[in-house]
């Protein structure tokens, strides 16, 4: 059976049971995610990789004694980002994810007090052209580097990684108000860049 047939159970018994080939898909499954989220706490790609070695040898060594009071996935992130933000605090001395305020945007008023939208967005449609398509994604991922640190680490574990807001609050230590401002301001910084993109390129072809 592969990972991707098995259940979370059938999952834990394997890993637990030592199955190699469930622990390989396992890696297989999550260690390239595991990279991106690492990548934003320490200083390069090659730390980074380092991070997530250790994380996997976190999840051989605790395995036996996840008691499932969250999901696997959200277990294995759990030890990526607490290695991953001290790693990061010894090398650049970062400031405690949650000790912090949301970073200061300069488009507050899109926002109500409680962090919701005060006037939504408009809609926003990727290119159907393949290569337009490929150009769009890389200004993307461009601008998704450039945001401020927290706001890059919540829409990266939401929007790239797909996990729900509990998740991320679960993750970060952070409250559901503090987590929805930092995506939504993430976002409208994403959505600014790629709108930006957009009226160059209409400029471009007119």
């Amino acid at each position: 059976m592969t990972a991707a047939a098995m259940t979370e159970q059938q999952m834990l018994d394997a890993l637990r049971g030592g199955d190699e080939q469930a622990f390989t898909q396992l890696v297989s499954r999550h260690h390239a995610a595991m990279l991106r989220v690492a990548r934003n706490y320490v200083a390069c790609g090659s730390v980074a990789e380092e991070v997530v070695q250790e994380t996997w040898l976190g999840v051989l060594n605790g395995i036996h004694g996840f008691r499932g009071g969250s999901s696997l996935k959200t277990w294995i992130y759990r030890i990526l980002i607490n290695r991953a933000m001290t790693r990061g605090k010894r090398e650049k001395r970062i400031v405690p994810f949650s000790s912090v305020m949301p970073d200061d945007d300069s488009t507050p008023d899109r926002f109500l007090p409680d962090g919701h939208w005060a006037t939504p967005p408009r809609p926003f449609e990727a290119p159907s052209d393949r290569m337009a398509l490929l150009e769009f994604r890389a200004r993307l991922r461009e601008a998704l580097v450039q945001l401020p640190e927290r706001q890059q680490i919540v829409v990266t574990l939401r929007d790239v990684e797909g996990l729900s807001s509990d998740e991320v609050c679960d993750l970060l230590h952070v409250s559901a108000e503090n987590q929805r401002v930092l995506l939504h301001r993430g976002r409208t910084r994403l959505r600014q860049a790629l709108e930006s993109y957009e009226d160059s390129e209409l400029l471009t072809g007119a």
